[in-house]
């Protein structure tokens, strides 16, 4: 299997808010970035999407690490949260709904094709590619302010 590394990030301008994501895969020494953005969203949205997008553009199963600095993100996965919410009928722990559960579910079913691990980065913290990767997020979502 080929290895993947993915980078990612998602933003919002209010929350809920315009939003917007990025995404650097790199693979053998090349790289592809990915960015989009919506109008109405909130930043859990857009980092979800951020995860989503990269390993939707892998053409074939691969070993992917998976570089985020939401801890939504990373804990609901590494900490398995997320398969609890889905086996309990998408309730949390506290009985309360899961949210986002649509993006939950892409996610899930995108994990059954790829060998993941997720690895979490501070935010701003000047990790090179998390940087890009908000920057690429911000100006996202930035298309909407400026109209």
């Amino acid at each position: 299997m080929k290895h993947i590394d993915i980078f990612t990030d998602g933003a919002c301008s209010g929350n809920p808010g315009p939003g917007g994501w990025g995404s650097i895969l790199r693979y053998n020494g090349k790289e592809k970035e990915l960015s989009g953005s919506e109008k109405e969203t909130t930043n859990n949205r857009m980092e979800l999407t951020a995860v989503i997008k990269a390993l939707e553009a892998l053409k074939e199963p691969c070993e992917v690490t998976v570089y985020t600095d939401s801890k939504y993100v990373c804990d609901a996965i590494v900490k398995r949260w997320v398969y609890s919410w889905k086996s309990n009928g998408w309730r949390k722990a506290d009985k309360k709904p899961a949210l986002n559960v649509d993006l939950w579910e892409q996610l899930l079913a995108l994990l059954e094709k790829h060998k993941a691990e997720f690895v979490w980065l501070k935010g701003h913290a000047g990790h090179p590619e998390n940087e890009r990767c908000d920057k690429m997020a911000v100006n996202e979502y930035s298309k909407y302010l400026n109209k």
